[in-house]
């Protein structure tokens, strides 16, 4: 499988430091079935930021709120001795430990994990304010797209 060719690629969050609340770019999920959240965290600080997902109404973050529906979490905890993603407990939010390590995190997120009934097809990734030693990105890879390539950056 061709990654790019299968796939629909969005950046979330540039590569920054982690001093203050991070709110990555809103994604539409009415031309995907799946979006796995990869956020890459170089963490040189023992505090860890919480990373959370939200849904909204539209691309600009309408009526943001939690995602309500627990999803899969993996984690490489160590990238300098690992490449071994390792399942999490399933939810909406994700914190890592202290240890000053290299760590990749995703969340596996389905369509039909949004309060679709309520008008929520948009998801965007947050990462709270942790420490200036720690820096983050964030990335969107969209899957099983509906209509073939299609900017999910608009609604």
């Amino acid at each position: 499988m061709n990654l790019i060719e299968n796939t629909q690629i969005i950046e979330a969050l540039q590569p920054q430091v982690n001093t203050g609340a991070l709110v990555g770019d809103y994604i539409s999920l009415k031309k995907a079935e799946h979006v796995t959240v990869f956020v890459h965290l170089l963490q040189g600080h023992a505090t860890p930021p919480d990373i959370t997902l939200e849904q909204a109404t539209a691309v600009a973050g309408t009526g943001s709120k939690a995602l309500a529906v627990d999803v899969p979490i993996f984690l490489v905890n160590d990238c300098a001795s690992s490449d071994a993603w390792v399942r999490q407990t399933d939810g909406v939010a994700f914190t890592p430990d202290a240890g000053l390590k290299h760590k990749l995190i995703a969340f596996e997120v389905t369509a039909e994990a949004l309060d679709i009934a309520g008008g929520f097809d948009c998801l965007c990734v947050k990462i709270a304010a942790s420490n200036v030693a720690n820096l983050v990105s964030a990335t969107y890879i969209a899957s099983k797209l509906r209509y073939g390539p299609a900017s999910l950056i608009v609604d």
